[in-house]
């Protein structure tokens, strides 16, 4: 359960600082349907750019915002549909759109959902204390984010391996922003770094997205229904089979937890880099895919159900985010089939989206899937936080030819196999439910009795989920103290 216990002394100096800085916090009911946002706040979004540190940002931390840089309204979900002819499988593999989210990323709002109910109990002080991120990319920038909109200080934690787009964007933004050694798999070396923090004496609270149950409640209320309303618009006669997504924190796949109450039928796949092979075999390693930290099971993933367990070479990411940006790459695209217009919109995918897509078609293919099938996933962030990438590998690689793109459309996409992947059994849901207790247990202080909680009482799950509409009064009454509304 996330705590909601008040703390009256700091709540009001909360509440002070907020009316100061011209805050007003947007509830989770408004985060899934915007139309119950105030006409005032709509207006005051007409004039502020979707990236811009202005506190009405806050309610652009939705799937619905209309999709353009600057002074959009609310509509639909943003997602698109790839076509059978670039995913080589006759599925329907559906994808929300995390581009259009204030910083670029969906993980704007897992950050949020971390913070507000600290914020609206008095638990964090923003006028005494720092609000610290650790992340393996974009948690830590939407964290900065929230906490340059309220006007507190913050410490940005994430892998010096990152693309330079994430430094360079926090440099501006975040207080403090510290590099540890490694890449996206190195989340060890980030909990090292939040240890040495807590020991050092400053006055700060730590968001930890791989624990914080403020992670999973978001994407379980509002990228739950923002999928349940995909599916009511574009479901028709299909049936929808599932959703297939990298487990990262594992934040995101608590939409899957959403959506299999509504869908008992559907199947939960979880996905992980080849080269780091943690729900698989237990692995180690590193690899490049960024944005999907590994060789630990986050504490918020609900392991129990998830039904199957996918690994994506690294290789194939790096290489089809060329051919998908790359002239020579689209241009083979579009020879081979797949539509002008769509093809301009690939840059919509960074690279954990793409490592998404992949999962999804081996879901496909691995059950054989027709076109009344429909399968969910998300595109976390867009090819607009990995330009440097691009350069990198034109700098080790050479130019990107014809040739290069006919091989990787071959083999990375058409060619992509149903191979390295596992449905899991009771034992096997249970060995990778069991491999939280060396990271949290063991070294960040969870109980067994916890771990036994997660496994064996469902109510352990269930009670978070129920606790939306808690939070949301304590927003109302927060923003009602505040008084910008009147």
């Amino acid at each position: 359960m996330i705590d909601l216990t008040l703390m009256q002394d700091r709540l009001e100096r909360s509440v002070e600082l907020a009316r100061g800085q011209n805050v007003i916090i947007p509830t989770y009911a408004q985060q899934k349907d915007p139309t119950g946002i105030p006409e005032s706040i709509k207006k005051d979004l007409a004039d502020i750019g979707l990236w811009d540190i202005a506190p009405r940002n806050l309610f652009r931390i939705t799937w619905r915002n209309e999709p353009v840089a600057k002074g959009g309204g609310f509509g639909d979900v943003n997602f698109i549909e790839f076509p059978p002819s670039l995913t080589g499988v006759n599925a329907r593999i559906i994808a929300l759109v995390g581009k259009w989210f204030p910083t670029g990323a969906h993980k704007v709002g897992a950050a949020y959902s971390c913070l507000v109910p600290r914020l609206v109990t008095g638990q964090f002080d923003p006028t005494t204390q720092k609000a610290v991120w650790p992340s393996t990319g974009n948690y830590c920038r939407g964290g900065a984010y929230d906490s340059a909109l309220l006007g507190c200080e913050s410490i940005a934690i994430l892998p010096e391996g990152m693309s330079q787009e994430r430094f360079d964007w926090l440099a501006k933004v975040a207080g403090e922003t510290i590099k540890t050694p490694g890449s996206e798999s190195n989340v060890k070396e980030i909990f090292d770094k939040c240890k040495e923090l807590r020991e050092s004496g400053q006055d700060l609270m730590i968001f930890n997205q791989f624990d914080e149950f403020g992670n999973y409640l978001w994407h379980y209320e509002v990228t739950g229904h923002a999928m349940q309303a995909v599916l009511e618009k574009e479901l028709g006669s299909g049936v929808y089979r599932g959703l297939a997504l990298t487990t990262g924190s594992a934040g995101t796949i608590a939409s899957g937890d959403y959506l299999k109450q509504l869908f008992p039928a559907s199947k939960i796949v979880a996905s992980e880099a080849l080269q780091c092979p943690t729900m698989l075999e237990n692995g180690f390693g590193a690899h490049r895919i960024e944005g999907i930290g590994d060789k630990h099971i986050p504490w918020v993933h609900n392991v129990k159900n998830t039904d199957m367990v996918v690994a994506i070479d690294d290789n194939a990411v790096v290489n089809l985010a060329r051919l998908f940006n790359e002239e020579s790459g689209r241009r083979h695209l579009v020879a081979s089939g797949v539509p002008e217009s769509f093809v301009a919109q690939l840059d919509l995918l960074g690279f954990s989206g793409i490592a998404n897509l992949l999962s999804a078609i081996k879901m496909a293919k691995h059950y054989d899937m027709g076109p009344e099938d429909v399968i969910l996933t998300v595109l976390t962030d867009s090819m607009e936080l990995y330009g440097s990438r691009l350069e990198e590998m034109h700098a080790e690689f050479g130019a990107y030819k014809d040739t290069d793109a006919a091989a990787d459309h071959a083999r990375y996409l058409t060619g992509e196999r149903p191979d390295n992947l596992l449905e899991l059994s009771e034992q096997d849901r249970r060995r990778i439910h069991n491999l939280k207790y060396f990271t949290w247990v063991e070294q960040q202080g969870k109980t067994y009795d916890e771990i036994q909680a997660q496994w064996h009482d469902p109510a352990y799950w269930t009670g978070v989920q129920d606790q939306a509409p808690e939070i949301d009064s304590l927003i109302d009454e927060f923003n009602a103290r505040v008084g910008l509304l009147n």
